[in-house]
């Protein structure tokens, strides 16, 4: 199927054409397809990137029905890579999506060759994984990171706030991060944007063991991690059109 000439006109009429031919050849990466990955990928792609690889080793379940975009109940079982770049590729036929069902660790990160990339988005949870994950793609040569801090137990869209690393307050995930990388003499390479939020809620209700959650999981919405998801996305595309016009 072709791309229906002048899906993204309206992008075009604010960003011109030049800005559009921009989107459409930088080369994003992003890890985790999540609550905050799956709404960051469709933001991007409606928008006019059309070389994304995206990379996540888990399969559409129940549980992330009520806030990731690709988690559907026809779709439970399915990887959600392959879900995802389905609906991709409903939204833009021609776009170059590559779709890899693994989960990132340092003894893999060869394989990514993060090098080739001009942006690398980080949506993982598991925090060793988060930490190698920001320190090898700052040192992969011309990508820009971005990275997602914790999204859960947020309700108040107008505490969600974008920084760089070292600066984040108010954030759990971040204060570990940062005490861990600090204990460990971690440094990252060069500035990482965050979005995350200072709001701080806990769990009201304990999870059904019948669920099938791998670990204790804190509970999230959907219009948090959508914000969290589209605002990584605007950050790529704010420094793409920056970049063009200086």
């Amino acid at each position: 199927m072709a791309k229906p000439v002048g899906i993204f006109d309206r992008a075009e009429r604010l960003l011109g054409p030049e800005v559009m031919e921009a989107f459409a050849q930088k080369k994003v990466i992003l890890f985790g397809l999540g609550g905050v990955g799956s709404w960051c990928a469709e933001g991007l792609v409606r928008s006019g990137v059309s070389r994304l690889t995206i990379v996540d080793s888990d399969d559409c379940s129940v549980s992330n029905i009520n806030r990731q975009l690709m988690a559907t109940v026809p779709n439970i079982g399915r990887a959600k890579t392959e879900a995802m770049k389905e609906h991709l590729l409903e939204i833009n036929p021609d776009a170059d999506i590559s779709a890899i069902k693994a989960f990132y660790s340092d003894d893999i990160n060869g394989e990514f060759h993060l090098e080739e990339y001009d942006y690398v988005i980080d949506c993982i949870d598991s925090l060793k994984d988060k930490i190698h994950l920001l320190m090898n793609a700052t040192r992969a040569g011309k990508a820009e990171v971005y990275s997602s801090m914790g999204a859960a137990l947020k309700i108040d869209p107008t505490r969600i706030r974008v920084a760089e690393f070292w600066d984040v307050r108010g954030c759990t995930l971040g204060a570990i991060m940062r005490k861990r990388m600090r204990r460990n003499k971690l440094t990252l390479a060069k500035k990482v944007s965050c979005v995350y939020s200072e709001e701080v809620r806990e769990n009201l209700a304990s999870t059904d063991e019948t669920c099938d959650y791998k670990a204790v999981i804190n509970g999230s919405l959907c219009h948090i991690t959508a914000i969290f998801g589209f605002t990584l996305a605007g950050l790529v595309l704010q420094h793409i059109e920056k970049t063009l016009r200086r």
